[in-house]
């Protein structure tokens, strides 16, 4: 398997950048980002093809710059009262290829100084998907069980007003075993690593292994959704 190219140059990209978040630093030093920030994301996510696709078939990872698993160093400052022009973090997802929609079952990196972590699952996912996972709890509790006892399955324990219902959906039973995860709004399973580790030369093998660890619950809600895995 081929070398990582990520490398505390990224770090240390992105610490310089939350100390000058403003277009005219970022134009200035515009070429440093793709040299050490984007180009190494999207050698990695090239490299990443062949173990995912021995995971999932189904999952993409898509090297092109825009529009492809690495996401935009731009941030959305429409309806923000934050208006920072960038992102202070970079990240990558590997989704499904018939539901490549950021809220679909997919895998995630997320690099930050200080805060570097791998996950699998699906975020906020709309009401309608939402549904269709906990009815499949519903209806398969000894697979939803599997799942919670496949190692390498820890399902983050948020509990945030944002994150799961105070109460259990309508139309569910209050009394249900996994009454406390047909609350979530949100099931992921995340792993974090030092920025040592996400520059050393096995980082795509270590990030390999979480998402086999994760593949149970991907599966689960991969089919759950109506998508083949």
């Amino acid at each position: 398997m081929a070398t990582s190219m990520i490398t505390p140059r990224l770090f240390t990209f992105l610490k310089e950048l939350t100390r000058n978040n403003n277009r005219p630093w970022f134009m200035a030093n515009k070429q440093r980002y793709i040299e050490e920030v984007r180009d190494p994301l999207l050698h990695f996510i090239d490299q990443f093809g062949s173990p995912l696709a021995k995971i999932s078939k189904h999952m993409v990872a898509d090297p092109r710059p825009v529009g492809g698993s690495l996401f935009r160093i731009y941030r959305d400052t429409r309806f923000s009262r934050d208006k920072q022009p960038y992102k202070t973090h970079a990240a990558m997802s590997f989704r499904h290829i018939g539901g490549r929609d950021v809220h679909g079952p997919g895998f995630y990196v997320h690099f930050e100084p200080g805060n570097v972590f791998m996950g699998a699952g699906m975020w906020h996912p709309e009401p309608e998907v939402l549904t269709k996972v906990r009815d499949a709890i519903v209806a398969h509790p000894k697979r939803w069980e599997r799942v919670l006892r496949s190692r390498g399955v820890t399902l983050d324990a948020r509990h945030e007003d944002d994150d799961r219902l105070k109460r259990p959906p309508r139309g569910y039973d209050p009394e249900h075993r996994f009454v406390e995860d047909l609350k979530r709004k949100s099931f992921t399973a995340s792993a974090t690593c030092t920025e040592a580790q996400a520059c050393a030369p096995d980082f795509i093998k270590r990030f390999t292994k979480v998402c086999e660890q994760k593949a149970p619950l991907m599966e689960f809600l991969t089919v759950s959704v109506g998508l083949p895995w």
